[in-house]
């Protein structure tokens, strides 16, 4: 497995606050597709506001849905999918589709990106991947 990529995006808006982020892609490693495992990995996305602001984190569902997130390698796909929290119960996205956004407020503040991909899934092998947009509102 390759990593995953994520892109980010900036959205400007109404308040006096400037606001940049930054991401750490979740990048899952190899997926042995007879393990009875999951594999597990972590990101994060970094944001910094001058002066202190509150802001919403949200990012796509990539080629897949919230429900399942999609990383293809020709014509193979991987199901995964990101949360917000360490317990995988919580699907990261922009609040539709069963998915939930992240508040956060502060001048500086990083948010990690909880990523999984379910075991004994039947794939050949390849470099998988996804895009993922990542936006900050402010």
């Amino acid at each position: 497995m390759r990593l995953l990529a994520l892109l980010l995006a900036l959205w400007a808006g109404d308040g006096l606050a400037l606001c940049t982020s930054s991401v750490v892609p979740v990048a899952f490693g190899v997926y042995n597709p007879l393990s009875a495992a999951s594999v597990d990995s972590t990101g994060s996305v970094d944001v910094v506001c001058v002066p202190a602001a509150s802001y919403t984190i949200s990012i796509s569902p990539g080629q897949g849905s919230f429900a399942a997130r999609l990383m293809t390698s020709g014509s193979y796909h991987l199901s995964y999918n990101l949360y917000t929290s360490a317990s995988r119960s919580v699907v990261w996205g922009d609040g539709t589709g069963g998915s939930s956004s992240v508040a956060g407020t502060g001048a500086t503040a990083s948010y990690p990106i909880y990523g999984r991909i379910p075991a004994l899934q039947n794939v050949g092998a390849g470099a998988f991947a996804d895009v993922i947009l990542v936006t900050v509102t402010f």
